[in-house]
């Protein structure tokens, strides 16, 4: 998956909706060292007079150097910090993050290789601050500019049919990897969730629908994918296998 880069808007426009802000930014990272420090570097660019913010990486127990790297970058960067586990998942290094927010308003985050633009924040954070619990980028809404490649094509219809048959979540996408949430709502959500794997953003969506939360979708520009590691039998055999556990966790009351 390969990021296409967007011009910075200025600050005072692009920053308005973080202006005071009090969020915690959580990136995922799994063996991400030849692209983490291009990252928080335009991460650092773009939340630079954003007051209040930390940036969360969580390394899910990376074998590269990914984990170094963040660590010799939080030395001069106040902003950022980093928090290392043993490999469990993208599911589990997303809850360890919003276990150890310190955000007091928002919790969000990016996939750390940021093929989502920083810039969707933006838009995520105008919505939940004008009432939404959790905001989700999208990219199956009008507005939406993806490229894929077809395995990721066919992989995502399949995946799409399994989650509405049995965790709907009345939304369009639930595996974009770019959400905001209010911080009480992530933390009771993630507190909840069970699943470790790809498949935890539908189990934390299908808890917020459970438990009424208020859900909204808004379009992500200018994607493109043009390397993946995705195999498509056995990665899809897994999300599936997830999402009857996620189905079945519902019917024994386990996100009650």
């Amino acid at each position: 998956m390969e990021r296409i880069d967007l011009p910075l808007a200025p600050a005072s426009s692009r920053q308005a909706p973080l202006a005071r802000c009090r969020l915690s930014l959580i990136l995922p990272a799994y063996n991400e060292a030849d692209r983490i420090p291009a990252s928080l570097e335009r991460i650092g660019s773009y939340l630079s007079s954003a007051e209040g913010t930390e940036v969360i990486v969580v390394d899910d127990g990376s074998v590269d150097q990914t984990a170094l790297l963040v660590e010799h970058l939080a030395e001069s960067r106040p902003w950022l910090r980093l928090i290392r586990k043993a490999h469990r998942g993208k599911g589990a290094a997303v809850r360890s993050g919003v276990r150890d927010a310190q955000a007091t308003e928002l919790v969000a985050f990016l996939d750390a290789d940021l093929t989502i633009p920083i810039e969707v924040l933006d838009s995520l954070v105008a919505a939940v601050r004008e009432g939404a619990d959790v905001a989700v980028a999208s990219r199956y809404v009008p507005g939406a500019i993806v490229h894929r490649p077809i395995i990721r094509q066919a992989m995502t219809v399949g995946f799409r049919f399994f989650v509405r048959a049995l965790v709907p979540t009345a939304l369009q996408d639930t595996q974009c990897g770019a959400k905001c949430y209010r911080a009480e709502v992530a933390r009771d959500l993630y507190a909840r969730s069970r699943i470790d794997g790809f498949a935890f953003d539908a189990e934390v969506l299908y808890i917020a629908r459970l438990r009424g939360y208020r859900l909204v979708e808004l379009p992500v520009a200018l994607i493109q994918d043009r390397r993946t590691s995705i195999h498509l039998l056995r990665d899809t055999f897994r999300m599936v296998r997830d999402l009857a556990r996620i189905r079945l966790n519902a019917m024994r009351g386990k996100y009650a």
